[in-house]
């Protein structure tokens, strides 16, 4: 071989060496995972236990975005103590006994419990077009440890199983908490009052509002006319059998002199000598002219949650009646028990003869309301 051929052949294998080193330089092809984005695990009440308790039978609720993939089986759930690296499971957690909720985006259809803190949820393998999916695993065990972090590794496969590699991924983290556990007691309770008048708050008879216990009739005795008077009183119990008012006090008396009781029911009667009372809104000629006007109870009996009503003698209109002692009303209305508040508004009659002496007449009237628990 010539020198010149010596030379190139030299030049040809230098060459060739050439692109065998130039080789590795050609860009690789191989695509990497995308992050799964917009993640977030919700901890939600469970059947009996509030969210975020520790060893709480409660439902993960999983809202994440994936992009778009040719095949799209499965999803896993992996519970770890940590975002990255070997995966420990949280002390107490358990998806062993855990169902499959509902799931919107891409909808699954089953779950698996691969192992205490391992779950994954299937499909029926397909391309994903990518979007914000939801996805809930109902009976999930939270951590047993109180106000501790723990994190969720997800992970898509095109396998129905996830078997081969993990598509996309990405880690959501929640916390189990302390419950706050709050408590009170509702005593024995009954509130009463008397007064001139009472009114309802906001529909609740409030007994700081109550007038005076001193009442005046609205004119003169006289044998022409019948003088009135009202006042008001306001009951409520959580007494398992209710409560029972009683009135007690004398008749209408100046000195030595009186005004007849009624001791039976009856109407009022113009010139004989009356005094009684009754808890009924009254249409007699005389009712028009009662201060603030006769009443019926406020607010109105139903039965179950408002019980109170006058008793017999005290419950007919324009029918009155006093006899020191006497039960006047109850909270009986669709059977004895407790009840919420309720204005009686109590009327009485005065009615005299001609010759009734003059004097000043009064009386103290004593009401006694008594719970039973």
């Amino acid at each position: 071989m010539s020198v010149s051929g010596k030379r190139l052949a030299l030049f040809a294998l230098t060459v060739l060496f050439m692109g065998a080193v130039l080789t590795p330089l050609v860009p690789n092809k191989k695509v990497s995972a995308a992050q799964i984005t917009n993640r977030s695990l919700t901890l939600m009440d469970g059947a009996t236990d509030g969210a975020s308790k520790p060893s709480g039978s409660v439902r993960h609720l999983f809202t994440f975005t994936l992009p778009s993939t040719p095949t799209l089986g499965s999803i896993q759930f992996l519970y770890c103590t940590t975002a990255a690296g070997t995966c420990t499971p949280p002390p107490g957690l358990t998806t062993a006994s855990a169902t499959l909720g509902a799931s919107t985006g891409a909808v699954f259809t089953s779950i698996t419990s691969v192992n205490a803190s391992t779950i994954y949820a299937s499909r029926v393998a397909a391309s994903y077009g990518g979007g914000v999916v939801t996805l809930r695993l109902d009976g999930v065990v939270n951590p047993s440890a109180t106000n501790t972090s723990f994190f969720t590794r997800i992970s898509t496969f095109a396998s129905t199983d996830t078997t081969g590699s993990p598509i996309d991924s990405g880690t959501v983290t929640a916390s189990t908490a302390t419950q706050i556990v709050l408590s009170g007691i509702m005593p024995e309770s009954i509130i009463f009052c008397t007064g001139s008048t009472i009114t309802a708050v906001s529909g609740i008879p409030d007994c700081t509002t109550a007038g005076t216990g001193s009442i005046n009739f609205n004119q003169l005795f006289s044998p022409s006319d019948t003088a009135i008077a009202t006042s008001q009183m306001a009951a409520s119990t959580n007494g398992t059998t209710g409560y029972n008012i009683t009135v007690s006090g004398t008749t209408l008396t100046s000195g030595s002199n009186t005004i007849a009781a009624m001791s039976a029911a009856g109407l009022s009667t113009k010139s004989s000598g009356q005094f009684g009372m009754n808890l009924r809104a009254n249409t007699s000629a005389a009712a028009s002219s009662f201060p603030g006007s006769s009443a019926d109870i406020s607010l109105a009996s139903n039965g179950t949650t408002l019980k109170g009503e006058p008793l017999a003698g005290y419950n007919t209109v324009d029918t009155f009646k006093f006899n020191s002692g006497d039960s006047i009303a109850d909270s009986a209305n669709g059977g004895a028990g407790p009840t919420d508040g309720q204005i009686y508004t109590a009327s009485y009659i005065v009615n005299v003869p001609g010759r009734q002496p003059a004097g000043t007449y009064t009386t103290t009237l004593t009401y006694t309301c008594t719970a039973t628990f």
